[in-house]
């Protein structure tokens, strides 16, 4: 073999780890997500968040929760974990909006060997056994009682185009955890309320975000439904998130 042959195959065998080298960190860089929708919506919610984060080559598992009457949270989350688990899914990114966030809480501690990181979407922990419904003034929850038509809250006029009647035993079912779930990285993404408002929240512990202390959180400034407002930006920040779990947090 001549000198220039050689030398051209060393620079041919270079280029192909180089390449190899680029495939893997691609690889390892695509994440699994599952989506977990707020109270009256489902999988559809997600469509426009979908699209971006799988022409970005990552996995989304948008989620249908049962809307039957009487399902409570704890038939939700045994949906989320039969998914994970039916599939087979790891290094999850379990994103949970709203009521989702409830939802996400107790499965993630179910599986916590499953899951990389906790995403709440304009949500949060909840201290243990406080419900979705317990964040409501008496006035609220009053009102809430009166509107349920056979076990179900109606659907809100600014969601009728998406969404169902939602099971209201899953709104007063409170959350628990397992103590796996200390040990995954969480991320908050505020929408309702600026950031540095959050930090001073979780800072004074209070209880919509009581457990969310040394947690990332990341300003996404709009309304409640960023899945429909500002889908492509949603996509973006959860993109970016880190998806591997740290050593230690």
């Amino acid at each position: 073999m001549s000198d220039e042959t050689a030398c051209l195959t060393r620079r041919s065998r270079n280029n192909r780890g180089q390449e190899l080298s680029a495939i893997r960190a691609s690889v390892v860089r695509m994440t699994t997500f599952v989506l977990v929708p707020g109270m009256w919506l489902g999988a559809s919610a997600w469509r426009d968040v979908v699209s971006p984060l799988t022409a970005l080559g990552h996995s989304a598992y948008p989620l249908d929760l049962s809307l039957e009457p009487g399902t409570d949270l704890d038939a939700h989350v045994a949906e989320v974990v039969a998914v994970l688990e039916k599939d087979d899914l790891r290094d999850v990114v379990l994103v949970g909006h709203s009521y989702g966030g409830m939802v996400v809480s107790t499965a993630a501690g179910q599986v916590a060997d499953r899951v990389a990181r906790v995403v709440y979407l304009d949500s949060g922990p909840l201290p243990d056994g406080m419900s979705q419904f317990d964040t409501t003034s008496p006035e609220e929850q009053e009102q809430t009682r009166a509107s349920v038509v056979d076990g179900l809250v109606p659907v809100p006029e600014h969601l009728r185009a998406e969404g169902r009647p939602h099971p209201f035993a899953s709104v007063t079912q409170g959350v628990h955890y397992t103590p796996e779930y200390a040990t995954l990285p969480q991320t908050l993404i505020t929408c309702s309320f600026p950031a540095d408002q959050v930090r001073g929240m979780i800072a004074a512990g209070h209880p919509f975000f009581a457990k969310l202390e040394g947690a990332d959180v990341v300003d996404l400034p709009g309304d409640h439904w960023p899945m429909f407002s500002r889908p492509g930006e949603l996509a973006e920040v959860l993109a970016a998130l880190p998806s591997g779990r740290p050593s230690s947090r």
